[in-house]
């Protein structure tokens, strides 16, 4: 048995998003550790095909913009199952656009899909993780938040939010044991890469083929990260090797912004 499942094992994680992408590989490191899984997303169907890749795992359906369900879905699995030990935030995304075409519906939207999605889960947990002094949340957020991007603003604009709030909220619950820490992925090979390059094709008048690679030549490292990439990360920070790491959020984008804030 390794240290980590040693230390993961029987643990309550929950990923929201869980049912794809980083969420998805996510789940599957935690689950090759032994934890106890628990999934959420909008959609049943997308639950029970990620559940054939999660045996042992367990899926719930819940729109997370709604803060009803969110805390309903918080409420139902500390009750029926035991308290949380890690929770894992990668639901969400906000649709990209061309900023001609934003309106004051599209900024709304975008931190419903993105901020709200997360801090509705993020409240009832950490509350509760505080009263047990201990617990772990990691925030997956997009690099998209430290750079205004013409195509990505609105989205932009939800993910520089989380980022103060993981700031605010790790500094705020350091003294309760609990750590909160934030990853700022740049693109990452999963399903919302080809719905992301539309908006950056229809800016540049280019085709969604030929936006994929001009975003690639802006990538030092030269390729897109894997989910499993940002999936160890998040194993490693979830557990007592990261014990002094709380309140800030690490960025994973291949060295494509390099700057030091």
């Amino acid at each position: 048995m390794s240290e980590l499942t040693d230390k993961y094992k029987g643990k309550i994680v929950v990923v929201t998003g869980g049912s794809k992408g980083i969420g998805l590989a996510c789940a599957k490191q935690f689950l090759a550790h032994e934890a106890r899984v628990f999934i959420c997303s909008r959609s049943q169907a997308n639950i029970d095909q990620a559940l054939i890749e999660l045996p042992g795992a367990i899926g719930f359906s819940a729109n997370l913009s709604d803060e009803n369900q969110a805390n309903d879905f918080v409420e139902h699995i500390s009750k029926e199952f035991g308290p949380i030990d890690v929770l894992v935030n990668s639901a969400g995304a906000a649709k990209r656009a061309p900023v001609a075409e934003l309106k004051p519906a599209s900024w709304r939207a975008a931190m419903d899909a993105k901020f709200f999605s997360t801090i509705n889960v993020l409240d009832p947990v950490i509350k509760l993780m505080a009263v047990r002094g201990k617990g772990v949340i990691i925030n997956i957020i997009g690099s998209g938040g430290r750079v205004a991007s013409p195509t990505h603003l609105a989205g932009g604009a939800a993910n520089s939010a989380l980022m103060l709030a993981t700031a605010g909220l790790g500094n705020a619950y350091a003294s309760s044991g609990v750590r909160v820490v934030g990853i700022n992925p740049g693109l990452t090979e999963t399903g919302r890469v080809s719905e992301g390059m539309d908006a950056e094709a229809r800016f540049s008048g280019i085709t969604v083929v030929e936006a994929i690679e001009k975003a690639l030549q802006k990538i030092p490292i030269g390729r897109m990260a894997k989910p499993e990439e940002i999936a160890d990360l998040v194993l490693f920070l979830g557990s007592e090797k990261a014990s002094y790491i709380t309140g800030t959020t690490i960025n994973m984008d291949g060295a494509q912004y390099p700057v030091i804030i």
